[in-house]
């Protein structure tokens, strides 16, 4: 990778965890508040949320102006429309711990930078998910 793109990776990394910071996102009280639609629900996270769907739709809309990007020979778009059993087992999965915890995976790990022993718990619990699943993965694609 050349120089030129990682610098606009650190750019937008930076930019993306200050936009965390500044949300509230990775307050976990302030997401768990948001999730209690049924109790005392915080809609504040919703405008995050909003603008973020707005930031992707710009995007998809300018990619298909584009015939390609402006730092990379292609586009990764996903190509896959149809949902399967593994798309809907980690999309509940991925909502039952951001429910129970608080956290999901970009916010957790831009809140490392607090040195909170839970995000850290978190972050290594994800980390060690997503080994066992590739280990699950690789064991039953070799068979």
């Amino acid at each position: 990778m050349n120089a030129r793109r990682l610098l606009v990776a650190l750019a937008s990394g930076l930019l993306f965890g200050l936009g965390l910071a500044l949300s509230g996102m990775m307050d976990p009280e302030k997401v768990l508040g948001f999730l209690d639609v049924a109790g005392t629900w915080d809609p504040s996270l919703a405008f995050v949320l909003g603008g973020a769907v707005s930031v992707s739709a710009l995007g998809y809309a300018l990619r298909a102006r584009m015939e390609r990007p402006a730092l990379a020979d292609r586009f990764d778009v996903p190509t896959n429309q149809s949902l399967d059993p593994r798309l809907l087992g980690g999309a509940a999965l991925f909502g039952i711990g951001w429910g129970l915890a608080g956290f999901c995976p970009g916010p957790a790990v831009a809140g490392l930078t607090l040195g909170l022993p839970q995000i850290a718990l978190f972050v290594a619990a994800m980390l060690g998910g997503m080994l066992l699943y590739r280990l699950v993965m690789e064991r039953s694609s070799s068979r």
